[in-house]
């Protein structure tokens, strides 16, 4: 058994545990899920081709990139906090694919690394002045946004560029002309969520969002972990902007910001506590493809895309209400 398992193992009972008579934080992805479901089959009876292999493929494809930067956001916010820096990393992930088109499957590979490089960079300075300097998440990651955008427009000032053919066609293509590549592609990167989150650093975000101060008497480096989930957040930008190069095929230097905001939805929707130690990214990356889901489903409906973003919002909010009210205290917990 790790330190840090062993720190929390002989802490106070209930003192970074979930307390009686709450809902497992799987129930927030799980309402996610239902919420899918529902929506999907009411945009299948607006729209007769919404069950073909070409729509569910394409629904994918569209929902992999804001898929992939809620889940980095989910690690951010577990630790209590928020990263803005999302949108320059996707930026300047988007105009270096465009810029550097590497071909064939190692070129792909070598994108994604230089992307997620990127982003672990952005995410060490972030976790730096968050963790080490007391600086506000907020106001550390908005300074270092908007350093990325500013990087990005002067890579590239207006939109253009050309990303590799192999990685626009290759990872918008399916398989076997059933299974689409973005969802092998995301769930590879679920999978890595599953690995952090049984590992020494998974605990610790868990137990930081929970209350610092019991994790730093556990025994946790709190310092560190926060670090550390900034760096992984980033990683996981960086794969966002490869995945949306592929799908747009071209490069923008603006091409990030609205995956900011959208981020947050998603995050919340999937069931993560915006004041940490709850949730997780695979429900995240559920209340990314809800969000996609429905600007699809209103657009098959003829609504207007002027209301495309009041009707987010009305899900967002019955989201966390949901949630509130699913994970409120019983009388036995609350004399607990």
């Amino acid at each position: 058994m790790s330190d840090v398992s062993q720190g929390l193992h002989h802490k106070a009972p209930g003192s970074l545990r979930p307390k009686k008579g709450k809902i497992p934080p799987l129930r927030g992805a799980a309402l996610a899920v239902v919420v899918y479901l529902i929506m999907y089959v009411l945009y299948g009876w607006s729209e007769p081709s919404a069950f073909s292999a070409y729509a569910i493929a394409n629904l994918i494809n569209n929902a992999a990139p804001l898929a992939l930067a809620a889940a980095g956001q989910t690690l951010v916010v577990l630790t209590r906090g928020f990263d803005l820096s999302l949108a320059g990393v996707i930026s300047i992930a988007n105009v270096l694919t465009a810029l550097v088109p590497f071909e064939g499957p190692g070129g792909a590979l070598i994108t994604l690394l230089l992307c997620m490089g990127v982003g672990a960079l952005f995410g060490l300075v972030n976790g730096y002045l968050v963790a080490y300097r007391g600086i506000q998440s907020i106001a550390a990651t908005l300074g270092t946004m908007i350093i990325g955008q500013g990087i990005a427009l002067i890579l590239m000032p207006v939109p253009g560029g050309s990303v590799a053919e192999f990685v626009s066609d290759t990872l918008t293509d399916t398989l076997w002309q059933t299974i689409p590549v973005s969802a092998l592609v995301l769930a590879v990167f679920a999978l890595v969520w599953l690995a952090i989150k049984r590992t020494d650093t998974g605990i610790a975000l868990y137990a930081i969002g929970a209350d610092d101060t019991a994790a730093g008497l556990s025994g946790i480096g709190v310092k560190w972990a926060r670090c550390k989930a900034f760096i992984l957040a980033g990683c996981f930008y960086g794969a966002a902007g490869f995945m949306l190069s592929a799908q747009t095929a071209t490069g923008d230097p603006n091409s990030g910001l609205p995956f900011l905001l959208l981020s947050f939805a998603s995050v919340a929707l999937g069931g993560t506590s915006l004041s940490g130690g709850r949730g997780g990214a695979f429900g995240s990356m559920v209340g990314a493809a809800v969000l996609l889901l429905m600007q699809k489903m209103l657009f098959a409906m003829g609504v207007s895309s002027f209301y495309i973003g009041f009707f987010q919002g009305v899900l967002l909010i019955f989201a966390i209400v949901c949630e509130k009210l699913l994970n409120r205290p019983t009388r036995a917990g609350a004399s607990s």
